[in-house]
C-alpha cells in the first residue's frame, strides 16, 4: 500500500496552475510569437488534436504517402512515418532508428535555441525508454518484476476495490466531471500504491505527470524553466523517499526495486528524474486518458454501448478496441544513427524520425472501418498504443487490468456514463486525451 507520510513540509508548486492552464494563459499573451506551421501534413501542431480533426490529414497521408518528409516546422524537419507497417518496420530496427536521448530523445520536441550547452547538459533526463541497448535492457529488467502476470495478479483485487468505492461515491442525474472524479482519482491512486507514494499527496503525481508529458511548454521559455524547477522539486520529494527505503529490506514498490538494482541504485540526479518521468507519465496519461476515452467511446457509438449493456463478455476485447481509437500517447521519435532506406525514401543520418502511432491505429490496411468503435474487432490487438519491439510498455498489462475492471464495475452496477456537458481535449501533439467531460450517470 501507498505510504502513509513523509512527506516535505511545504511544496512551491502545490497550489500552483497545472500545466494546461500555464500554456493557455502564456498564449493569450504571446499566442502571436509562436512559430507557424505551414506544411499542410505538418502534424505536430496541437490545434488539430484539441479540435479533434486530425484525423483526414493522417487519412490523406496513408493513402499518398505514409512515409513523407516536412522540411520545415516549428520543432525542425522530420519524417511522418504514418502507417502501421512502416512504424514497425522501424521499430523493428532499435539500432539504426535510436531513442537514446543523446540523439534526442522520444518526442518531437527540440531544446529552445536561446538554451547554452552547459543548460542543456543540466537539463537532459536520460530515461531508459530513451535510451539503445544494454543500458536500456537492464534498467527496463529492474523494473520489469511490478508488471509480471503475478503481480498483476496480486494487484487485481485492490484494484477492483479501489474502482468499486470511486463509483460508488459518483451521484446520479447530476452532472460532473469524469476526468476528474474516476479518470485521474483512478490513475493517480494506482501510481501511489506502485511508488509506494504518501497517499495525502497522491495528486501531486498529476501535476508532475501533465508538466512532463506537454511537450508545447518548448515554446515558452519561461514556462520551461518553471518546468525544470518543478521536476526539480518532484526530485527533492521522491530523494526523501529513496533515503527513507535505503538500507530497508527490498519490497514491491518501485523504488524499493531501483535501490537494490545494480542497474539503477548508482543513476545520476538527471537520469533519476528521468526514470521517474518516464513511469509517472507511462502510468498516468496512458490509463488516465483510455478511462475517459472509454466514455466517450460509449456514448458516441450508442449501438456499441447497447452491445457493452447486454454482454460484458465482450468486455476484454472492448479494452483494446477503445485503446486502439483512443490512442493515448500520439507519436514516438526515432533518430537515424546511419544513412538507410526506408521503402524507398533515402533517410540520412541524425534524421528524425515521428512515429504516428495515432495514424497507425486507424490504418485502413489493418482496421476495417478505422474511424469506428468496433467492440467485438477480431483484429483489436494489433494496435500500436504500446509500442512495438524492445520499447513497449512494460506497463500494458496493468493498464489492460484497469481498463476491463472498470468496465466491468461499471456493468456491474448498470451504470450508463452520458456526457452531457462541456468536453476539453488536450492541447498537445504528444499526448492524446481530455481535460474534461461533462457527464450524468442514468442506470440501464
Amino acid at each position: 500500500m501507498a505510504t502513509q507520510a513523509a512527506s516535505p513540509e511545504k511544496f512551491i508548486y502545490r497550489s500552483s496552475p497545472t500545466a494546461t492552464e500555464a500554456f493557455e494563459g502564456w498564449l493569450k499573451e504571446h499566442g502571436q510569437e509562436l512559430p507557424k506551421h505551414t506544411h499542410p501534413w505538418d502534424v505536430s501542431r496541437s490545434d488539430i488534436y484539441v479540435e479533434d480533426r486530425w484525423q483526414p490529414i493522417f487519412a490523406e497521408m496513408r493513402a499518398k504517402e505514409p512515409v513523407n518528409y516536412v522540411p520545415e516546422s516549428p520543432y525542425g524537419p522530420y519524417w511522418n512515418i504514418a502507417s502501421s507497417k512502416a512504424i514497425q518496420h522501424v521499430e523493428a530496427l532499435p539500432e539504426l532508428y535510436s531513442s537514446s536521448w543523446q540523439y534526442g530523445g522520444i518526442t518531437i520536441t527540440e531544446p529552445p535555441k536561446d538554451v547554452t550547452e552547459e543548460q542543456l547538459a543540466e537539463r537532459r533526463l536520460p530515461m531508459f525508454i530513451a535510451m539503445d541497448r544494454p543500458e536500456h535492457t537492464g534498467q527496463r529488467r529492474t523494473v520489469a518484476p511490478a508488471f509480471t502476470p503475478g503481480e498483476i495478479e496480486k494487484m487485481a483485487e485492490e484494484v477492483r476495490a479501489r474502482t468499486a468505492a470511486t463509483l460508488d461515491t459518483l451521484p446520479y442525474g447530476e452532472q460532473f466531471d469524469w476526468v476528474d472524479k474516476v479518470s485521474v482519482e483512478l490513475t493517480t491512486g494506482m501510481l501511489a500504491i506502485l511508488f509506494g507514494f504518501p497517499w495525502e499527496d497522491r495528486r501531486l503525481l498529476t501535476f508532475w505527470s501533465d508538466w512532463a508529458g506537454d511537450v508545447e511548454l518548448s515554446f515558452a521559455r519561461e514556462l520551461n524553466d518553471t518546468r525544470w524547477e518543478i521536476f526539480q522539486e518532484m526530485a527533492q520529494y521522491f530523494k526523501t523517499l529513496w533515503i527513507d527505503r535505503m538500507g530497508k529490506p527490498p519490497s514491491r514498490d518501485l523504488i524499493s526495486m531501483m535501490i537494490h538494482s545494480d542497474a539503477m541504485n548508482q543513476m545520476s540526479p538527471q537520469e533519476f528524474m528521468g526514470n521517474l518521468i518516464l513511469l509517472i507519465v507511462g502510468g498516468n496519461d496512458t490509463t488516465r486518458n483510455t478511462m475517459s476515452g472509454i466514455i466517450h467511446a460509449l456514448h458516441s457509438f450508442p449501438d456499441q454501448r447497447a452491445l457493452y449493456e447486454a454482454d460484458p463478455s465482450v468486455i476484454p476485447n472492448a479494452v483494446q478496441e477503445i485503446i486502439r481509437f483512443q490512442t493515448p500517447l500520439a507519436h514516438m521519435r526515432r533518430t537515424a544513427t546511419a544513412d538507410a532506406e526506408l521503402f524507398g525514401h533515402q533517410i540520412k543520418k541524425g534524421d528524425k524520425l515521428i512515429l504516428w502511432y495515432i495514424s497507425a491505429n486507424r490504418d485502413e490496411e489493418v482496421f476495417t472501418d478505422p474511424d469506428k468503435v468496433i467492440l467485438n474487432r477480431e483484429n483489436a490487438r494489433r494496435h500500436l498504443s504500446f509500442g512495438y519491439g524492445i520499447h513497449r510498455c512494460v506497463g500494458a498489462r496493468l493498464a489492460e487490468l484497469q481498463l476491463k475492471i472498470l468496465m466491468e464495475e461499471m456493468h456491474k452496477r448498470r451504470m450508463r456514463v452520458n456526457v452531457t456537458g462541456k468536453v476539453e481535449r488536450v492541447r498537445a501533439n504528444f499526448v492524446h486525451g481530455f481535460r474534461k467531460m461533462e457527464v450524468t450517470l442514468e442506470k440501464f
